[in-house]
């Protein structure tokens, strides 16, 4: 089935381009880092590799309340007033301004746990440099350049970033005395490219920035509520993993799995730029044309299924070629690990459209936020009960069963509402 024949003859141009720069972004987000990702794993060793991955995991908890739900809701807000440019300025400006405002809390709250906390403090370089992604974040407005349907802005800019960091891994990392650098580079090219940004969406778009008012603020968190829940409590069956697991296993072990789980991520990244180009093209359809927003989401859901689905049976039956060559031969322990885990990525393609394409989009927000928040703490207690059992197979399994609780919840009450 062509991509082609799921989208409108109007829109289908802007979505496939949409689709093809998303694309890009994802090849040299999770891709191009697969080049530094055997040099890492090789001079780091498991043990400072994990090191790494526990600070990432930690801090995405701030990066996850700054952020919001406005990945989401300010994208949809701006989706729909495009052509408003005294409101798409009001909504950039509120916005900008809201996630500031988490900013400066999330890092007060950040430092007051590393100065308190011995775990934290004995490697607090280690979890500042790495606050500086969320910085980087926050001036990178990815959700305005998907609200304006102009994904290439993105790609260029994340292209920029990642060969930035690509370049100076290999120029600075010697050694395994060397691992406070890998997060530090990664925060600075995050921050040049983020800062870059901020003069085409003012320059480019001609948005004027406006001091909000306290009604505004109010606003935009109030219309992401909802996906900040969601988001926060998909954090619980994601980042958690990483996070929990590194609190109860040594780093080494965390090392072994963050391999796989990053291998994974790079792979799911390669359909997860579909759905992301979609959902501005399902939240204007859907206010227009329901019926026609029905047959599209049953028709791609289909093919997410499919190509999904034989993209992970394909991928765990080469993991131990796939580990082999990017980790080395130190890191076997991470084929099995890899094996279960690369079914997150059909049950993350079917999910996302079941859950941001349909109950999102069509408008069903609360019921989407009660399914995530069931699910976060489901999995909670899975992930606590099968690493005690099982160490960190236990993690890999019980975040790809929660993925498959989510999408047959999903599935049963899109078709109880008729959507399906």
């Amino acid at each position: 089935m062509r991509i082609t024949s799921l989208l409108s003859n109007r829109d289908h141009r802007r979505v496939l381009d949409n689709i093809i720069s998303l694309t890009g972004i994802q090849l040299v987000q999770y891709l191009l880092p697969l080049v530094t990702f055997p040099y890492l794993t090789r001079v780091l060793g498991p043990s400072n590799f994990g090191k790494v991955a526990f600070a990432v995991a930690f801090i995405a908890y701030f990066q996850l309340l700054t952020d919001y739900g406005f990945n989401f809701s300010a994208t949809r807000e701006i989706s729909i007033h495009r052509d408003d440019p005294e409101r798409v300025s009001r909504i950039y400006s509120s916005v900008m301004a809201t996630k500031t405002l988490l900013l400066t809390v999330t890092f007060t709250a950040m430092l007051t746990l590393i100065l308190l906390i011995d775990r934290f403090r004995s490697d607090y370089l280690l979890y500042i440099f790495t606050y500086g992604l969320v910085v980087g974040n926050l001036l990178f407005p990815a959700w305005f350049f998907q609200g304006v349907e102009r994904m290439r802005y993105i790609s260029i800019l994340r292209i920029v970033s990642s060969l930035i960091y690509t370049a100076l891994i290999f120029i600075i990392v010697r050694g395994p005395g060397d691992y406070l650098y890998v997060p530090l580079i990664n925060s600075a090219g995050f921050i040049v490219v983020g800062l870059y940004s901020q003069r085409i969406v003012l320059r480019e778009f001609g948005v004027n920035f406006m001091v909000p008012s306290l009604a505004d603020i109010r606003e935009q968190l109030l219309e992401g509520w909802h996906l900040f829940i969601s988001t926060l409590a998909i954090s619980l069956y994601t980042t958690s993993n990483r996070f929990i697991l590194g609190l109860l296993v040594s780093s080494a072990t965390l090392g072994y799995y963050a391999v796989a789980e990053d291998i994974t991520r790079a792979l799911q990244g390669l359909v997860s730029p579909i759905s992301q180009a979609i959902y501005p093209y399902f939240s204007r359809i859907q206010r227009d044309d329901r019926e026609r927003a029905r047959y599209e989401l049953r028709k791609m859901l289909v093919f997410m299924g499919a190509l999904t689905f034989i993209l992970s049976v394909a991928l765990a039956l080469l993991a131990p070629v796939i580990v082999g060559i990017l980790a080395g031969p130190a890191y076997s322990e991470s084929i099995p690990l890899l094996q279960v885990l690369v079914f997150i990525v059909f049950a993350v393609g079917v999910n996302n459209i079941l859950g941001v394409q349909g109950l999102v989009s069509f408008g069903y927000k609360e019921k989407f936020t009660r399914i995530v928040i069931f699910a976060g703490v489901v999995h909670i207690g899975l992930l606590l009960g099968l690493v005690m059992l099982l160490g960190s197979m236990g993690a890999a399994v019980a975040v790809v069963t929660t993925e498959i609780i989510i999408g047959i919840i999903e599935y049963i009450l899109l078709r109880r509402m008729g959507v399906l």
